[in-house]
């Protein structure tokens, strides 16, 4: 996912020079404004050395996230080794933050607004919206909405980093962040007026100096912010500045030129001779927001948000009906046997969730991070009552869809058909979305009717009452489902279903890849092949069906015939409905050979233990405001040119591996394109992922998985399969805003859908894990060929809502007259109508500083003032760095000069005690103690905290973090110089807010304390 360049972008046949010199021409149709969003936007404007929104954002979080890392005991000294186990899960959280950042430049309803994107002077709007997405982060992070945070810290990302290449802030001459844009109590530089001039005539591609004097004034007191206006819209008053380049239609208009810092290539951006500078605090910027995202939420959580070394989740969607005994008693054998693996490696217990149905009841889902809770709740399932044979299972699964994170294994245990068939195309939308794979072990066989199993069902107890005749494809869409997803369909028994489960432990265990995937309907022998690199461990075989030969082969041509031999190659288990083989150690690196004959359908699924895997996503050359890629939403368009993006990850540093192809294969497993790749980025990074583009002249018309294929470091053929089935169309849909909910109100999200066949009727169904739709559909329209449609669906948000809640939007578009179908999935936020976002103060008292050239000779202190400038009251302090000791007093404390020597003499043996120490009206903190509850300890969060911090002289700074009730956050930067001197802490590390005198309430506070002293 690392953008930068990589040397070559392509080679071989010279048919890729023409699409570039396509993309080129294209380019004198697009406008541009903003950094460019990602590492094909440099290609376009041949600026290869710019900076683009992809880079500055995964730099910033790969670097805040190896400092977490470092920052943790147990993970010191290990830099390389977190680097490559960082994992799949990290990199795809990573690529949810660039989509998003990026999706603000090609959206419809966000390219053109200047709110969005700090033009047109709009700099007061653009603050609020900004406050706006920070709220919306942390609200989405306490309720453990993950998924909601990355897309709202994307939106952030891109309107914070686009102030540093849009306004005057770098030709000011500052070299910090500006601290008010998300920090209202932070000093605020005015906006220049709507009839102030702020730029002269710029004839040239290059413009210096066409700033007027005062907008580029170093002078606090003088200076005026302005940014460039773009486009037509909103009309640039005479004497403004422009945005600018060769793309920007306002850039004739007086005053001519633009100020834009997009890009180092002169045509696109003026002031392209700062482009490097304005990347640079965009970069400062984009940390110092990780860093307090990292220091409000803590270590733990922040590193969730971002599924650092995600451990796969364990996901049980459970009939709980009468029948269910065994299959219940077989789910805990095999919860209990993982969570007994996983505990021997810390940190690695992962996430657990359950979501039982039993009709007509769903739910509800039980999600904990405790295995021990996980366990107690497993052991309270019973298998109880019953009835008709159909259950809401398909509910069940779009629960568990909805709460699960992206990438997980999905196991659901049944043994009756969907009652709720209308959700396939929902859960289907889901489960592509996230890239999970559903299994289902289902302990029915599909051939049973009423009539020719009543004799076996009087011998088994607790079955179900059949009323009719059981259609003999009543499972089918479980196939369907699992087929696509990647998962397997596994119809066993009663007496097989605890040892068939073992595939929940072969599948959950971490880092594990898949080396094959495919369905087979071939009665006849059918031969199958997979490759195993140095870096496979552990390697795994699972067949579905009824396997009547088998045979399998080693890359030394040694062969084993599985069904009626043991042998040095493999031992295989076979249960009712499965298979399960595993390959004996010492296994041979290079190409295996399955061939298997069978009466009826088989699927096979190899995997193994490795680190070196990769994500991929479609996209297609924007045509709108912004030169690049941007990818593309729900099912790729079949039949027309699109680019495939491939992020390789989990090689170590120094790993020479080397990719040259993928392969897009059908569901047997046939070669249906072969898809050359090239780098987009720099060999010489360091990082555990590299960055692949293909180009496809067509895209498939029939459904595909990809295959990717290279070299590892020893010369051996590497393969890896990411087993969901691509499913082209012709229909497109995308949601075209996504507004936040407010408790009590309605709100409205609108789409569109892009018709790319001929004209037909569309059926539309809309749906949400809430309930909050007003109306699901389906609906009907007709769309002309070519043709687009635009409309909205209505939710209605309770005035019950949990602030923080994600609402999971799921819109289904279906073809009435052929199997033409996309989805696409939004997530919105409740928000609650009028949050507390302002953070608490630190308002400095007095210093007492007598430090000398021999600095372990003496020490310094600081006295401050901490209050809640909100009205949520002070919830929490830490003392984040210091060597010295923090003392908090419910009230102005004593003094020294107003002791006498003895009680000097015990106050001083209180203060350098040390630890979390609580003493009548005073606490103690020191640099590692876990944080101090403020309720639990002061009987009036609302009232203000009297702070004393003492320190040898030989560490000169600390700093204190207090946070309030609501979550707001503010870091107080503590120095041994004058109060003058008492400031934030440079935002070369950390770019937060500094310790200024707040309202007139705490500077009187202050000054009474001074008079104390």
């Amino acid at each position: 996912m690392m953008s930068q360049d990589r040397g070559r972008f392509w080679d071989g046949s010279g048919k890729p020079v023409f699409i570039l010199a396509y993309l080129l021409l294209l380019l004198l149709a697009l406008p541009c404004m903003g950094f460019l969003p990602n590492f094909w936007s440099r290609v376009l404007t041949l600026s290869l050395n710019s900076h683009t929104h992809q880079h500055i954002t995964e730099q910033a979080i790969l670097n805040v996230t190896m400092e977490t890392l470092r920052g943790i005991k147990e993970h010191q000294g290990k830099h390389a080794e977190e680097e490559t186990r960082l994992g799949r899960g990290f990199w795809r959280a990573v690529g949810e933050v660039v989509k998003s950042n990026a999706a603000m430049d090609f959206l419809s309803s966000t390219r053109s607004d200047p709110v969005y994107h700090f033009d047109s002077e709009r700099v007061d709007s653009s603050m609020g919206m900004l406050r706006q997405f920070w709220a919306q982060i942390l609200l989405s992070v306490r309720a453990k909405e993950y998924q909601s945070a990355r897309h709202s810290l994307g939106q952030l990302f891109h309107s914070l980093q686009d102030f540093y290449s849009h306004s005057n802030w770098v030709e000011m001459g500052q070299r910090f962040i500006y601290l008010h844009l998300l920090q209202p109590e932070e000093p605020a530089i005015p906006v220049a007026a709507e009839d102030t001039p702020t730029c002269m005539e710029c004839f040239s591609a290059t413009c210096r100096d066409n700033l007027l004097a005062r907008m580029t004034n170093g002078q606090q007191e003088t200076q005026l912010l302005t940014t460039g206006y773009f486009s037509t819209f909103p009309p640039k008053p005479h004497g403004k500045c422009s945005h600018g380049g060769i793309l920007d239609h306002s850039r004739y208009m007086g005053a001519k030129g633009g100020i834009n810092k997009d890009s180092t290539s002169p045509l696109f951006s003026p002031h392209h001779y700062l482009h490097m500078e304005a990347a640079n605090l965009a970069m400062e910027a984009t940390l110092s927001v990780l860093r307090d995202i990292r220091d409000t939420v803590g270590q733990k959580t922040f590193l969730r948000l971002f599924s650092v070394k995600q451990v796969p989740a364990l996901v049980f969607v459970m009939d709980t009906t009468g029948s269910m005994f065994e299959e219940i008693t077989a789910a805990r054998y095999r919860a209990h046997s993982i969570i007994q693996s996983r505990a021997s490696s810390p940190g690695q217990l992962g996430t657990f969730l359950l979501v039982p149905f039993h009709d007509p009841e769903i739910g509800p889902v039980y999600e904990t991070d405790d295995p021990n809770q996980f366990m107690q709740h497993m052991e309270n399932l019973m298998a109880l009552g019953g009835g008709d044979e159909p259950e809401m299972c398909l509910s069940a699964i779009q629960l568990a869809l909805t709460h699960s994170p992206p990438l997980s294994e999905i196991f659901v245990f049944t043994d009756a058909s969907p009652k709720d068939a209308h959700l396939f195309d929902v859960v289907k939308a889901l489960a592509l979305e996230k890239q999970s794979k559903v299994t289902f072990l289902l302990t029915e066989d599909p051939k049973y009717t009423s009539e020719s199993s009543g004799s076996r069902k009087r011998r088994r107890r607790r079955r179900r009452r059949r009323r009719e005749l059981l259609s003999p494809d009543r499972f089918s869409l479980y196939s369907s489902l699992s087929s696509l997803s990647g998962g397997l369909t596994i119809f066993t028994t009663n007496s097989d279903i605890r040892s068939v489960s073992a595939i929940v432990e072969d599948n959950t265990a971490i880092n594990k890849v898949t080396l094959l995937h495919v369905e087979s309907d071939e009665e006849l022998m059918s031969s199958h092949s997979f490759r195993v690199d140095s870096s496979v461990k552990n390697v795994t075989l699972h067949v579905t069906g009824i396997l009547t030969e088998c045979v399998l082969t080693s890359p030394s041509d040694q062969s084993q015939s599985l069904l009626s031999q043991q042998g040095p190659l493999a031992e295989l288990e076979r249960f009712e409905g499965l298979y399960r083989i595993s390959l004996l150690s010492p296994i041979q690196p290079g190409k295996w050979k399955l061939q298997a004959k069978s009466d009826g359908r088989l699927s096979f699924n190899v995997i193994g233990d490795s680190s070196v895997d990769f994500l991929y996503y479609f996209a297609t050359v924007t045509n709108e405001t912004h030169p690049g890629l941007a990818r593309v939403a729900g099912s790729p368009v079949a039949g027309i040119p699109a680019f495939l993006v491939l992020a390789v990850t989990g090689l170590a540093p120094d790993e020479e591996a080397s990719f040259s192809h993928v392969t897009l294969l059908g569901a047997d497993g046939e070669s249906i394109q072969q898809v050359k790749l090239n780098s987009s980025s720099s060999s010489s990074s360091s990082y555990s992922v590299e960055e692949l583009v293909g180009w496809l002249d067509s895209v498939p018309i029939v459904p595909f998985c990809v295959r990717l294929t290279g070299r590892d470091s020893r010369g051996n053929k590497l393969e890896r399969v990411s087993a969901e089935m691509v499913q082209p169309t012709h229909v497109q849909i995308q949601v075209l805003s996504v507004p936040r909910l407010a408790p009590g109100h309605s709100s409205m999200v609108a789409f569109e859908i892009l018709n790319h066949g001929p004209a037909r009727l569309f059926s539309l169904t809309a749906d949400d894990d809430c309930g909050y739709l007003h109306k699901r559909g389906p609906h009907r329209f007709h769309v002309a060929e070519q043709g687009s449609f635009r409309g909205q669906v209505d939710v209605l948000t309770p005035a019950t809502a949990q602030a923080g809640a994600t609402v999971t939007l799921t819109l289904t578009v279906c073809a009435l007259d052929s199997p033409e179908s996309n989805y696409a999935v939004a997530y919105m936020t409740v928000i609650p109508p009028d949050p507390d976002t302002s953070p608490p103060s630190c308002s400095a008292a007095r210093v007492q500083s007598t430090c000398p050239s021999t600095c372990n000779e003496s020490s310094w202190t600081v006295s401050l003032v901490v209050s809640d400038r909100g009205r949520s009251g002070l919830a929490a302090l830490q003392l984040q760095s210091g060597e010295g000791i923090l003392t908090l007093f419910h009230s102005p404390p004593p003094t020294e000069d107003s002791l006498g020597e003895d009680q000097q003499q015990a106050h001083r043996d209180k203060t350098t005690s040390g630890g979390h120490h609580h003493h009548h009206h005073e606490a103690r903190l020191e640099k590692g103690d876990p944080a101090l509850n403020v309720s639990e300890w002061s009987p009036g969060s609302s009232q203000p905290l009297w702070v004393k911090y003492t320190s040898s002289c030989c560490s000169a700074q600390a700093e204190l973090l207090v946070w309030d009730t609501a979550g707001n956050m503010k870091r107080c930067h503590l120095t041994s110089g004058q109060l003058r001197r008492l400031r934030d802490r440079s935002t070369e590390t950390s770019g937060a807010g500094r310790i200024t005198p707040t309202p007139v309430f705490s500077l009187l506070l202050g000054l009474l304390w001074s008079c104390l002293l």
